[in-house]
């Protein structure tokens, strides 16, 4: 029988969100998050970023939205084929990948660029 990868990366998302403190889970109320296959190719606009990528933040911050200097609002998108590629399709490893890439994910969304991320084991 296939796993559904999708589900299982849905599960996960579902059980981060869950963890975090109300006052952060608060905070994204307007965020969305998606589960995507792969990003397409216009996406990958940072520097190093490329077709392995796991995960991309886009739209405005939670600073930003508050502020409303950004039009679109955030969203979190989940590369969950990229992550079974990166996981070997070991269920264990590709739910914490989906975990750790997450919350990457959510430190951009609160403002965190990659040192700051870096610093916090993200």
């Amino acid at each position: 029988m296939a796993r559904d990868w999708y589900k299982l990366a849905d599960q996960e998302v579902a059980a981060v969100c869950a963890a975090l403190p109300a006052d952060l889970r608060d905070c994204l109320a307007g965020l969305s998050i998606t589960l995507e296959p792969r990003p397409v190719p216009d996406e990958q606009s940072e520097e190093g970023d490329d077709e392995n990528l796991l995960g991309l933040f886009v739209g405005a911050s939670f600073a930003e939205a508050a502020d409303d200097l950004e039009p679109l609002p955030g969203a979190i998108r989940l590369f969950v084929e990229n992550i079974r590629d990166e996981t070997g399709d070991n269920v264990a490893r590709f739910r914490q990948e989906v975990r750790d890439t997450l919350l990457h994910e959510l430190g951009h969304y609160l403002g965190l660029d990659e040192d700051g991320l870096a610093a916090r084991g993200l």
